[in-house]
């Protein structure tokens, strides 16, 4: 018989970390055509597109899905470690 799927330990939050990911993606590719080549609409809807194949790419290839949260994990811990120099500098002023 085969065991049952074991379900990973965080996968609430898989989702939703993905989505995250493929947005701050999108915006990346939204500002590198914008400054680069295209108008503001055509970037729009070609970082639109990217958005949409990260999402739908996610959610059928775990390769795909495995980058996602990688790059989630790197962005987030960026901005915590952003979030803790702010916090830092605003405690040693007081604030």
């Amino acid at each position: 018989m085969n065991a049952p799927h074991q379900q990973r330990a965080g996968s609430a939050r898989g989702p939703v970390r993905r989505v995250v990911a493929a947005l701050l993606l999108s915006a990346l590719v939204f500002v590198a055509l914008w400054l680069v080549a295209f108008s503001v609409v055509t970037s729009l809807l070609i970082s639109a597109g990217c958005c949409v194949v990260f999402v739908a790419a996610g959610a059928v290839s775990d390769l795909v899905e495995a980058v996602l949260d990688a790059i989630a994990a790197v962005v987030f811990g960026l901005l915590a470690a952003i979030a803790a120099l702010f916090a830092a500098i605003f405690s040693l002023f007081g604030f």
